[in-house]
């Protein structure tokens, strides 16, 4: 809860903050450029401090910052509004049953429309970026952001699952 009101808090002041596209440019093709501007502005400096966590841990391979820029991209689809990023938190916390019912399937009416956004948008990233030629390993960190660790600790490709993971949690 704590961290919702302070991205909140982000949120609001985020037309102060510079956007550092060249950093992002550094990494992102031309198309992906194009798709990390289709973010609002706090959403662009999200994906930017969860690059700088990544970077922050060491030797940072070109997918795995890829992924780290354009994981949250679906979220463009259907755009939400902080009270319904709220909203999100506190129904998975308090009544998980009904969060569970409300993204059963990809409906995307107004209701239900903030829970279906929290559990589809790492597939509707990854069909977007698939979309600019990235690689299979960046493609794949995207769709599998949010999935548990422990489902994927045995893939190849976990150990930057683990980062990019790590990185998001704590931006």
């Amino acid at each position: 809860m704590l961290y919702r009101i302070s991205q909140g808090l982000l949120s609001l002041f985020a037309f102060a903050r510079p956007v550092d596209f060249e950093l992002a440019g550094r990494y992102l093709n031309a198309a992906q450029v194009a798709l990390f501007a289709r973010f609002k502005r706090v959403e662009q400096l999200h994906s930017l401090n969860v690059l700088r966590a990544i970077l922050a841990q060491g030797e940072t391979p070109r997918d795995l910052a890829v992924a780290a820029l354009l994981h949250d991209i679906g979220k463009v689809r259907f755009p939400l509004m902080t009270w319904q990023r709220t909203l999100i938190v506190l129904v998975r916390a308090f009544t998980p049953s009904s969060f569970a019912r409300w993204t059963d399937q990809e409906y995307t009416d107004f209701w239900r429309r903030p829970f279906v956004v929290s559990v589809y948008h790492p597939r509707w990233s990854a069909e977007m970026v698939a979309e600019t030629g990235a690689s299979e390993t960046a493609l794949w960190l995207i769709a599998h952001h949010q999935d548990s660790y422990e489902k994927w600790a045995q893939h190849p490709y976990a150990p930057l699952l683990k980062r990019l993971q790590a990185a998001d949690d704590s931006n």
